[in-house]
């Protein structure tokens, strides 16, 4: 059923939800539009509906091929919207879940085209700050680049940032998704243009291995993991790639390259990539079985939050159709990101072993100590009884005769 939005606008059919809202097939003075409704409860906060018309200048001015447009911003009685190009094709994240992984020729080539829209962001003074496979969208009736990738954009541009306003946020908590949260986020930093350089070579690195480097578990742990541990090599890629990966997964934001200076160095790459097919490498902490583990990091007291690919970016929003992984956590002091020091890898385990923190190395560990604690008590109720027996032995008061030391060498 169709509906008005603003005076300009109608909203025609759904194309997807989200937690911040839906996203509407629309028609406008020009033609066919992407609306993003944001929810009504967002809507009547007058906080973030004053930052809304404060970023619209910002938004606006976002004008690059690498980048979903942002045409108008609206306000009206319960509706806030962002009017948007509308982009015929389908996010990275859907790719992802049909392929697992791409080819690097492909993979890097969408990788530089989302780096060049970030660097016109990051120009105009506009940090994405949620980076992540579902805001990428692939333009299906674009041409073919390198490895047959389909043009890539970046969307969803100021959304975090509405978000997160000092009333709906407290400064002890974070904004963003876990698997792609820069250290300096979760060391509470202000975000800056580093954080989606990082995110962007998570990005590159899960279309590489069908896994992120730092993912797996609940939240609260891919929290730490950003902070503790360096990220595990992938081979079969050319090392001029790989050192690019490592450089823009620093845990120094300054050690980062910037967006502009990445998309030209994954173009000078690609001809290495050519003929290369998708990587065959296993996930080292894939534990499908696990229990499911106690959160390190609760949302607020006496409430556990969901685990991965279930939280959302508002709280008290309903989850996602397809991968929700947006969350707002308290931010971890240092003592409970000290989980190892800098610079630990996470090697891949040997068959069998469990990961370190996660719920069946937990129960291991509970039932060594159960073992350990079993035969204390044996060897304790053993002594016990010794004792009880030569106490009986002898005189009242006085050690028994066997018990006494020997002055006799």
């Amino acid at each position: 059923m169709a509906r008005n939005i603003g005076s300009r606008y109608t909203a025609h059919q759904i194309l997807g939800r989200g937690s911040a809202g839906t996203v509407w097939l629309g028609e406008g003075p020009e033609g066919p539009v992407a609306i993003k409704l944001l929810r009504e409860d967002l809507a009547s906060d007058q906080e973030l509906v004053g930052r809304f018309v404060q970023e619209r200048t910002a938004l606006l001015g976002l004008d690059h091929p690498n980048v979903v447009s942002v045409r108008d911003l609206v306000v009206d009685g319960n509706d806030l919207a962002l009017v948007m190009d509308l982009v015929r094709g389908t996010d990275l994240r859907t790719r992802l879940d049909r392929e697992r992984r791409l080819a690097p020729e492909a993979a890097v080539a969408i990788i530089a085209d989302v780096a060049d829209g970030l660097a016109a962001a990051h120009k105009a003074g506009v940090v994405h700050r949620d980076v992540k496979p579902e805001n990428i969208l692939l333009d299906m009736e674009g041409p073919l680049g390198p490895g047959g990738a389909h043009p890539a954009l970046l969307t969803d541009f100021g959304v975090a940032k509405l978000i997160d306003t000092p009333g709906r946020t407290k400064a002890t908590r974070i904004i963003g998704t876990p698997d792609y949260l820069a250290p300096e986020i979760v060391e509470g930093l202000p975000p800056r243009a580093a954080v989606d350089i990082y995110a962007l070579a998570t990005v590159l690195y899960e279309l590489l291995a069908g896994f992120t480097p730092f993912g797996g578990g609940h939240p609260g742990a891919v929290l730490r993991r950003h902070v503790t541990e360096t990220v595990v090599p992938l081979p079969g890629i050319p090392e001029e790639l790989w050192q690019l990966i490592v450089q823009c997964l620093a845990k120094a934001p300054a050690s980062r390259l910037r967006a502009s200076e990445l998309g030209t160095r994954l173009r000078d790459v690609l001809p290495l990539l050519k003929g290369i097919p998708p990587l065959d490498v296993d996930e080292p902490d894939a534990d499908p079985v696990a229990e499911p583990e106690e959160d390190p990091y609760p949302t607020s007291a006496g409430e556990q939050a969901p685990r991965r690919a279930a939280v959302p970016l508002v709280p008290g929003a309903s989850t996602d159709s397809n991968r929700d992984t947006h969350t707002s956590m308290r931010v971890p002091g240092p003592d409970e990101l000290s989980g190892g020091p800098l610079g630990t890898a996470r090697a891949p385990r040997p068959a069998g072993a469990r990961r370190p923190g996660s719920a069946r190395h937990k129960a291991d560990a509970v039932r060594k100590r159960r073992i350990t604690l079993t035969v204390a008590a044996v060897v304790v109720a053993g002594a016990l009884g010794a004792g009880g027996y030569l106490a009986a032995s002898g005189d009242a008061g006085t050690p028994p005769q066997d018990s006494r030391p020997s002055a006799r060498p």
